[in-house]
């Protein structure tokens, strides 16, 4: 069943540069506070989401030029939203529940972690704190998630579950370790906290692709600005943030 709906969901993603890992919601319940439990059985099946570096040129610019005077928030979230939301039209006779990254509860912590649930699923090496013996650091060290193809050149974007298929025997593949030696881990994290602006932390393994420069400009450019970037007329400007 898992790989039934793996192909259909790859099948609809994978053109515009998305990719999906799937995973028992049991493993992300077993290393996440309860505060942040998804509220499912732990064998429901679920898919974490990345958008690899082509989802720019696959979905944004595509979905941006079509929908440009229905662009009423920041438009990689419509796109994603739009795509994952599409999906469910894949599985007339299930349920399909979604959960994007930028949504919060009502206490504002964020409804699901993103890095987490990347590193369960196989999907990305979730590096942190405790995978230094050495620690060197006196202060907070926020941990970041590396894939062995992009880097740090992707995003997780959202969840999809599937509260009625129940996959017991699903099989936990382990995240690539591709950053793997000591110091090159200090100078992950001390790169990703300290430096993270000029994106070296990204290139700390070598990849396979990455961001375009017109790309890296985008999330360069303040979010009330990036929408003169990909050509939105002054009126749509105008009417999203005013």
């Amino acid at each position: 069943m898992e790989r039934r709906v793996a192909e259909r969901i790859r099948g609809a993603l994978s053109p515009f540069g998305f990719e999906v890992h799937a995973f028992k919601v049991g493993w992300y319940n077993a290393v996440v506070q309860p505060a942040f439990h998804l509220p499912y059985t732990d064998d429901t099946l679920a898919f974490v989401v990345l958008s690899t570096p082509s989802m720019f040129e696959k979905a944004l610019k595509p979905f941006v030029n079509k929908e440009r005077l229905k662009i009423i928030r920041d438009p990689v979230d419509q796109c994603v939203s739009y795509h994952l939301s599409r999906l469910k039209e894949k599985f007339p006779d299930q349920t399909v529940d979604i959960m994007f990254d930028y949504e919060l509860l009502p206490n504002r912590k964020p409804k699901f972690l993103a890095q987490t649930a990347a590193h369960v699923s196989g999907a990305a090496y979730y590096y942190q704190r405790k995978d230094v013996k050495r620690d060197p650091w006196g202060k907070k060290i926020f941990g970041v998630c590396i894939h062995p193809r992009y880097g740090g050149w992707f995003a997780i974007r959202g969840l999809l579950l599937f509260p009625d298929i129940q996959v017991p025997f699903l099989e936990q593949c382990a995240p690539v370790d591709c950053v793997s030696t000591e110091e090159q881990r200090i100078e992950l994290l001390e790169q990703f906290n300290f430096h993270w602006q000029d994106t070296r932390y990204r290139d700390i393994i070598e990849v396979k692709e990455k961001y375009s420069e017109e790309q890296k400009a985008y999330f360069a450019t303040p979010p009330a600005e990036r929408l003169k970037l990909l050509g939105l007329t002054q009126e749509v400007h105008r009417s999203i943030f005013h």
